[in-house]
């Protein structure tokens, strides 16, 4: 991805968020020259639209964060990771459920993913006005529209429901869904179901307009269908899930890359992933895991002893998801995900957000909610026979909705997913009372459960945006 910047000071007052990005345009700068001067030709408008990607590599999205961000709080706040005694005791108060509206808790989330939208807005309001062909900036609209409707549907999934998690979820508190670069706006928080019809219709048109194939650290057609369908499979319309799911037609990584994608030294199976090198974006996400090497470490969480036992010993993602590390005589199972290249700055890997293997899970557990076990085993299988050399199968009835849940489980593990499916399973958050050493002995996590239907499962809307917006309401319970 080419490193494009912008100078923005963004006075959101509609969602409570002032934030600043210091960085330049390779034209104009934004801040130093009317709107109008700026998007003029079609290299304003892809500027543009690369600056909407750069957020995505910030602290608190995809780009690691001690407050919790994208990259890691949907496995803190999970059973995926144990909390480490040896670490600097970030993200407790997250990890533990033991937050309220005045800790700001994934405030920065919530801020920068609007920073996005505003992003988004900014450029989609001027293609509107631009004198050109329409058809010569059909592809930066469909990007940023797909951006806007991920930028939404990442912050709706902490700090609102998930249609499927519970029978009143799509009446309930959504979020602000903003398609104005007006920072005079006050909205309200529209519904659950609302909120979703407006991703979906978001991406609907994207996917439309967008090119089949726009080159390394852009959307395409195949990254926007699989977005589609994961929003599809989180409301519970299977049939759309596996239909948007089917335009994904890329092969999923074979089991001699997996591990290798890990360390960018493959490609496979990647729809969307962004370069991260030092003398490029430089950042080591990492760290968010942990700091120190292999035999230095010091961990922030390491894998729950439950989650590494899951993984078989003939199932590739053992070796490319967890590695066994050491601080002299204490011995950790750590998260090898981010950890990073073989050679290299620790932490520093590629960015890495779309998956083809997605694609197939969603298909399986949509064909199994379908009553079409025959389907669902398939797609099932060919992430299976892609991880073990003795894969599982044929499974029928619950059994076989426990196996896609536990491949979803395994095959995403550490990736920005676990919390959002045990949630809109309509399950509780439940941890083995295991340490935080590799063996299970150790400290565990202060708090090992949090019950289904709890409100915690909703996040407090941060108090600061509260307090700029009176049309904002907090979520029950706080």
């Amino acid at each position: 991805m080419k490193k494009i910047f912008y100078n923005t000071a963004l006075l959101l007052i509609s969602i409570g968020v002032l934030s600043s990005c210091e960085s330049e345009l390779d034209q104009v700068p934004f801040d130093e020259a009317p709107q109008d001067q700026v998007y003029q030709t079609i290299d304003d408008f892809e500027n543009a639209t690369l600056g909407i990607y750069e957020t995505l590599t910030l602290p608190t999205l995809y780009g690691g964060s001690d407050a919790g961000g994208m990259l890691d709080a949907p496995d803190v706040l999970s059973d995926n990771v144990t909390f480490a005694q040896r670490g600097r005791g970030t993200r407790f108060t997250l990890h533990n459920f033991l937050y309220f509206p005045a800790d700001e808790v994934l405030g920065g989330l919530y801020a920068r993913s609007y920073e996005m939208i505003y992003r988004a807005n900014l450029m989609l309001s001027y293609a509107e006005q631009f004198q050109g062909d329409p058809e010569d900036i059909s592809n930066f609209v469909a990007e940023a529209k797909a951006l806007r409707a991920l930028g939404h549907l990442n912050v709706v999934s902490f700090f609102g429901k998930i249609p499927t998690q519970s029978s009143d979820a799509n009446g309930s508190l959504g979020i602000a869904y903003v398609t104005s670069p007006d920072f005079e706006l006050l909205p309200a928080r529209e519904t659950v179901g609302d909120v979703y019809n407006k991703i979906v219709a978001d991406l609907t048109e994207a996917l439309a307009d967008i090119n089949p194939d726009n080159g390394v650290a852009r959307f395409d057609t195949e990254v926007v269908a699989l977005l589609l369908s994961r929003t599809y499979l989180y409301m519970g319309q299977w049939q759309n899930a596996i239909d948007a799911a089917d335009m994904v037609t890329s092969s999923i990584a074979p089991r001699d890359e997996v591990n290798d994608v890990w360390i960018d030294e493959s490609r496979a199976g990647l729809l969307f992933y962004i370069p991260n090198t030092q003398d490029g974006l430089g950042v080591t996400q990492g760290v968010t895991w942990s700091q120190g090497g292999r035999f230095a470490l010091i961990p922030e969480y390491v894998v729950s002893l439950e989650l590494y036992q899951l993984y078989q010993n003939d199932d590739i993602r053992k070796m490319a998801y967890t590695l066994n590390a050491s601080n002299g005589q204490l011995q950790f199972n750590a998260i090898k995900k981010a950890f990073g290249r073989t050679v290299g700055i620790t932490g520093q890997v590629d960015f890495k957000l779309f998956r083809v293997a997605e694609a197939n899970l969603n298909k399986a557990e949509a064909y199994y909610n379908l009553g079409n076990e025959s389907s669902a085993r398939t797609e099932l299988d060919i992430v299976r026979t892609n991880r073990y050399t003795s894969p599982p199968s044929g499974e029928t009835g619950v059994a076989l909705r426990d196996a896609i849940r536990l491949e979803r489980r395994l095959e995403f593990a550490f990736e920005s997913q676990r919390f959002f499916d045990i949630k809109r399973w309509g399950l509780p958050v439940s941890r083995e009372a295991f340490g935080d050493l590799a063996d299970g002995s150790g400290t565990p996590s202060v708090t090992l459960s949090l019950p289904a239907g709890n409100f915690r499962f909703q996040l407090p809307i941060p108090q600061s945006t509260i307090d700029k917006n009176p049309n904002l309401v907090q979520n029950p319970g706080y």
